[in-house]
């Protein structure tokens, strides 16, 4: 097992690898920028390096930075958490290069599954469904007018490198091609410094749903059951479940199926997303694999019981899997709100600032992600999500109940949140039916907001 771990991380799953490596005996050094001096997790570690400006470029992104402080302070391996560099090639490459284990695949796994249009050829070549669209990289306006009108509209057009609803665009007819081709281009540009594009048949008002699945380094990989992620805006993930109520066993053990073929087609070794899209049919299509933690695993860890950070530690160490495919089994249902600092009555705008009091709830059965408290800076550097809140029931019903009282009980003063937003979700008719797809919000969201202004008004 490691001796110490460099943390290249901030927030909430910051905290989350640094208690993990408590529980693991595991030593551990913070990495963090100047902005981030006084947080959690730079005050629970016992040791802690300053690598650069508030700016992720200069900091959490700096790849030099990060391995000179590993090597300075004899880490063995580096947990990169999400985001930044968590699916980054490159800096898993140096990584190697330096004697440092990178918590994660390998560097060419990353690569292979990371460039989008890659993993989509490898996967139609393996007999996973794919959605139609560009075999290969998409170069120039002139090559993308003309897959556009061979698979026909609507389109998306998506960064190879991408993730995160980052450089990604629609488009409905030609008119609207060049605009979303050239502004998803110069997104992924500056999101992750590469603007290499491929485009999908844009499947309408799907199900989101992903499959978390681990491999070890003996060739064993396991799937640990699905998530539905349907409950978008703008491309970015809002509320999670597991199960996904729209399957049943017959589609759920044949998307099963397809993960794992999709990870043994890289003969993948570390926790990782198998993501799909599922229509209307219950047509299902690979997407994309996310090669790293995601942020929502905690409702996948309450259904299952597995701790998918210790895990993923352990196999990177070598070690293989805890258990084997048989050992899973599935334990009532799980929902994660994403908790963000914004204001939904002013289109979500990003609302940094110090929080004046926090409450956190608690009871049976829920479980929150943070590393904010009272008089603690939400930084407009940096996402503007400040914890996650997890509840965990007997059935799907249950779960949105205990979520409610969560949420009420759930108490951020001094800057405004969505919090209310997600209260008032948990209440919607259709939510509670279940009859959600990823066009939910971009549907219902003005009406929802409208809704909680008038019951304020009623109150008052």
């Amino acid at each position: 097992m490691f001796k110490r771990l460099l943390i290249a991380n901030r927030g909430e799953i910051g905290m989350r690898i640094l208690r993990c490596c408590q529980e693991m005996g595991i030593e551990t050094v913070v990495a963090y920028s100047s902005e981030d001096e006084g947080t959690l997790p730079v005050t629970f570690s016992p040791v802690s390096v300053c690598i650069g400006p508030a700016s992720p470029t200069k900091s959490y992104l700096n790849q030099d930075a990060l391995i000179q402080a590993a090597i300075s302070y004899k880490c063995d391996a580096i947990h990169p958490g999400y985001g930044f560099l968590s699916e980054n090639p490159d800096f898993a490459k140096k990584c190697e290069d330096a004697g440092i284990k990178f918590i994660g695949p390998s560097s060419e796994m990353i690569r292979n599954m990371g460039e989008k249009s890659t993993a989509r050829s490898l996967m139609k070549s393996k007999g996973v469904p794919v959605v139609p669209g560009s075999d290969g990289l998409v170069n120039s306006l002139e090559e993308a007018k003309e897959i556009a009108l061979k698979i026909g509209f609507p389109i998306l057009i998506k960064a190879s490198a991408g993730g995160g609803g980052r450089g990604m665009r629609r488009a409905y007819d030609m008119s609207e091609l060049a605009n979303a081709f050239e502004s998803a281009k110069a997104e992924a540009l500056s999101a992750f410094g590469d603007d290499s594009m491929y485009i999908e048949k844009l499947i309408l008002n799907p199900h989101h749903v992903e499959f978390q699945i681990i491999g070890d380094e003996h060739g064993h990989i396991v799937s640990l059951g699905e998530r539905d992620c349907s409950m978008q805006r703008r491309n970015q993930k809002l509320i999670e479940e597991a199960p996904a109520s729209i399957l049943n066993e017959k589609q759920r053990a044949a998307m099963q199926k397809a993960a794992i073929k999709a990870a043994m087609a890289v003969n993948y070794s570390s926790v990782g997303t198998v993501e799909f899209v599922v229509d209307h049919d219950k047509n299902f299509y690979f997407i994309e694999m996310n090669t790293r933690i995601q942020v929502e695993h905690p409702v996948t860890e309450m259904v299952t019981g597995v701790d998918l950070v210790k895990e993923q530690i352990r196999v990177a160490a070598g070690l293989p899997l805890s258990f084997k495919q048989s050992d899973i089994k599935t334990h009532g249902y799980a929902i994660e709100c994403r908790i963000n600092a914004e204001n939904p009555e002013k289109d979500f705008a990003p609302n940094p600032g110090i929080i004046d009091f926090l409450h956190l709830p608690g009871g049976a059965g829920v479980r929150v992600e943070s590393a904010m408290y009272s008089g603690a800076m939400v930084s407009p550097w940096y996402d503007s999500m400040i914890a996650k809140v997890i509840v965990n029931a007997p059935s799907r019903l249950e779960a949105i109940r205990k979520m409610r009282v969560a949420l009420e009980e759930l108490t951020c003063e001094g800057i405004d949140t969505n919090i209310d937003f997600l209260y008032l979700l948990m209440y919607n008719p259709e939510y509670i039916m279940g009859r959600i797809d990823t066009s939910f919000l971009e549907k219902n969201c003005e009406g929802i907001i409208k809704w909680g202004k008038e019951s304020r008004k009623e109150a008052q």
